[in-house]
């Protein structure tokens, strides 16, 4: 944990989610403008997600949304938050972030998940085959990627093949993680750890020691010497606590259809507050509400600095749901201010 708090690295974790009433590729535009707006309030990272199938979400090739993102900024680092590794085959993972980080030196991360980002009939469709679908081989995925950069042994069938260009190295590594198996893997592996704190199944207090108790530096180029934590957190930002409490409830409403099985484009306040809820999707928007921070700017940074404090976490990466792209961007800029980021 940084010494002083109030100092605490801010970054941007974002979904390209779809407001309702709008058409899906509107939200890839808005990423990038949301990308470039945050920029320029001082936040350190812009990551994009991995999801497929889902009508909240446009962020379905990160890669392709980080190469738009980086061309569109000039400083903030732009990462993968994250590349799903056994939805994709590693040498593909190595070219790609390799031609990242050629056209963006210094300013790509390559964030890795073991998860499939979707449901199991389009992990199917992704992955092609069911041996690959119920195969838990990520350690070997993890280890073949790196060794078509950093070499394999020379009797291995792969020896011969070049993760072009060759003349880059692979952006720094993080492993992503929503139970203890990130910090383990992470810890293994030398790498930076991210943990899932806006939805994670386990404690992220927990998860993070695991991690710095077990972390082995790898010694490879680039990669951390010490355990390094960033810790994906939920907040909604507004001027007032009322608008923040609208904006909220907008949000517990696409939550609670999400894990009905029920996803759709992201709702507005009004629509929130027009839903006939029952009793069943109020609990389940209670349960996950305690993964979100809402209120004022001052309210959310205490609550956001308990959170990093709790966790032993080095740095934030925060993601914001809000229907109007402009609403989106205010809740950033609020926060921005109450952490003096600028």
């Amino acid at each position: 944990m940084t010494s002083d708090a109030a100092r605490l690295p801010l970054s941007v974790l974002d979904l390209s989610p779809v407001p309702s009433g709008s058409v899906p590729s509107s939200a890839l535009h808005r990423t990038i403008e949301l990308a470039q707006a945050t920029e320029s309030l001082g936040y350190k990272r812009f990551w994009v997600a991995e999801h497929h199938s889902l009508p909240s979400v446009s962020s379905s090739s990160p890669a392709v949304l980080m190469a738009a993102v980086a061309a569109a900024t000039r400083t903030i680092r732009v990462g993968s938050g994250g590349i799903m590794l056994p939805n994709h085959s590693p040498l593909t993972v190595a070219e790609t972030f390799r031609v990242l980080e050629g056209l963006h030196p210094g300013r790509i991360d390559l964030g890795l998940g073991r998860a499939p980002g979707t449901d199991q009939l389009t992990a199917f469709a992704l992955r092609r085959s069911r041996e690959a679908l119920t195969a838990d081989d990520f350690p070997q995925q993890y280890a073949e990627l790196i060794a078509y950069v950093d070499g394999f042994a020379p009797d291995h069938p792969f020896a011969a093949i070049r993760a072009m260009p060759d003349d880059v190295p692979l952006p720094p590594v993080w492993i992503l993680g929503s139970s203890l198996y990130g910090g383990q893997a992470a810890a293994a592996f030398g790498t930076g750890f991210a943990f899932a704190g806006h939805f994670g199944s386990v404690d992220p207090a927990e998860a993070v020691d695991g991690y710095r108790e077990s972390f082995r530096p790898s010694g490879r180029p680039g990669a951390p010497t010490e355990p390094r934590v960033i810790l994906a957190v939920a907040a909604i930002v507004a001027d007032t606590e009322e608008r923040a409490e609208q904006l909220a409830r907008a949000h517990d409403l696409s939550m609670v259809r999400l894990r009905s099985n029920r996803p759709g484009p992201f709702p507005s306040p009004q629509e929130a507050a027009a839903h006939p809820w029952t009793d069943a999707e109020r609990d389940l928007a209670a349960s996950g509400r305690r993964f979100v921070s809402v209120g004022t700017p001052d309210a959310v940074r205490e609550q956001l600095l308990r959170r990093a404090e709790r966790a032993g976490a080095d740095e934030l990466i925060v993601t914001t749901n809000i229907h109007d792209p402009a609403e989106r961007r205010r809740s950033y800029e609020l926060l921005a201010g109450a952490f003096s980021l600028a």
